[in-house]
């Protein structure tokens, strides 16, 4: 659902002129931008306009069918990424307008948390949204993350900042050779999305981009919404004692970290009994988070070991596990590029506070094209489309 209203929030406005890229990181010598990322590509779908525009009216956009310019072509693309410093293969999709003879903006635009490789983005089987995205003129790429997609066979690196960052920043230059392959024709122009996840994606992949000039690459635009920004903050609140509403984020996170880092702990350790032994099953990839959540407890002290538990309070007690968390966090970087985080006032899954933090630690380190969004009542479910309808005027003016 995210992934539809994102493509159709986005699609009918326009982003015009461009930037120009790092010229000098381009043409750097042996850069790691010249590294051959791509691997293939595979023709998914090709929509034709008409069909486009019928499938606007059928889901209420008919007063936007004028704006569908163009058909579409929607790719599965595999490149090679990094995890665990070795080199690995990983997948995402590609939509791209049809006969377009004007150079278009790239859009990278990171998905919010799955559990189910059947929500992965390159496992495209019908018509979602995504065509009418690229129908307006954009090249959209979105990537499955690492865990999904032709790495499913790994446990999906969830907050890892590092092999969150490159599954992104890997993507956005595979896909030059893409479009040297297809005749597709793109300006300078990044844009970052994602929301939840997503948002937290977005900005290790800033990061990445920012803090490292050799990938020959310019963000024009950021904006993230509603992602755990601060791990150690939230954190925090889940030892404060109160019940959470989606403890599959809180399974995830230690299982991701277990197997991340390879602390090869065993799950007792972590969750109590019926939960530690259920925990494989429920994160094999074939449920959603939904169900996940209907065979886990809201309530975090009946969910984790009493003394995992009682060691997170403490300050001297599972250091490796929190010096992660902080290694993971946003503490020693600061925007460069025009950036927007946006967040729900009323969010119990990720607190706005967590947003709050973080820009205030932006700005009091010299960030100087950072915005905090509230979003007024918004909840983590339904703050995202407020965010792109504020959103879309804002890049309009890049």
């Amino acid at each position: 659902m995210i992934r539809l209203v994102l493509i159709y929030t986005l699609l009918f406005s326009t982003l015009v002129s461009s930037t120009g890229c790092d010229k000098e990181a381009l043409a750097a010598p042996e850069t790691i931008a010249e590294k051959e990322y791509y691997v293939s590509s595979e023709l998914i779908a090709s929509v034709p306009k008409s069909m486009l525009q019928s499938l606007a009216k059928t889901e209420g956009f008919g007063a936007y069918v004028n704006e569908v310019k163009y058909g579409v072509s929607v790719y599965k693309l595999q490149y090679f990424t990094t995890y665990q410093n070795k080199e690995i293969k990983a997948s995402g999709l590609v939509v791209v307008p049809q006969n377009m003879t004007t150079p278009a903006p790239v859009v990278s635009a990171q998905h919010g948390t799955i559990f189910s490789q059947r929500d992965a983005p390159s496992n495209f089987t019908s018509l979602t949204g995504f065509e009418l995205f690229a129908a307006n003129g954009y090249i959209m790429l979105m990537p499955d993350y690492i865990g999904f997609g032709a790495s499913k066979d790994i446990f999906h690196p969830y907050y890892d900042q590092k092999h969150s960052a490159l599954a992104v920043v890997d993507m956005i230059k595979a896909a030059r050779k893409f479009y040297k392959e297809k005749n597709v024709l793109a300006n300078d122009q990044l844009f970052l999305v994602g929301y939840s996840e997503g948002g937290y994606v977005t900005l290790a992949a800033q990061k990445e981009i920012e803090t490292n000039p050799l990938h020959g690459l310019k963000v024009t635009a950021s904006a993230a919404g509603a992602g755990g920004y601060d791990l150690t903050a939230m954190l925090a609140g889940i030892t404060s004692g109160a019940t959470y509403t989606y403890p599959a984020y809180l399974a995830y996170v230690l299982q991701a970290y277990n197997y991340t880092n390879s602390w090869h702990r065993p799950l007792l350790e972590y969750f109590q009994e019926p939960y530690a032994s259920r925990m494989p099953q429920l994160f094999d990839g074939n449920h959603s988070g939904s169900a996940i959540n209907r065979q886990l407890t809201t309530d975090p002290e009946e969910l984790f070991a009493p003394a995992f538990f009682a060691a997170l309070k403490e300050a001297n007690e599972e250091l490796t596990l929190k010096q992660a968390l902080q290694a993971n966090s946003f503490q020693d970087w600061v925007p460069k590029s025009p950036t927007r985080l946006y967040h729900g006032t009323s969010d119990n899954i990720v607190p706005y506070s967590n947003s709050k933090i973080t820009y205030d630690r932006f700005i009091s380190q010299g960030a100087k094209y950072t915005e905090l969004i509230p979003i007024k009542g918004g909840t983590h479910s339904n703050s995202f489309v407020p965010m792109l309808q504020s959103l879309v005027p804002w890049m309009k003016a890049f």
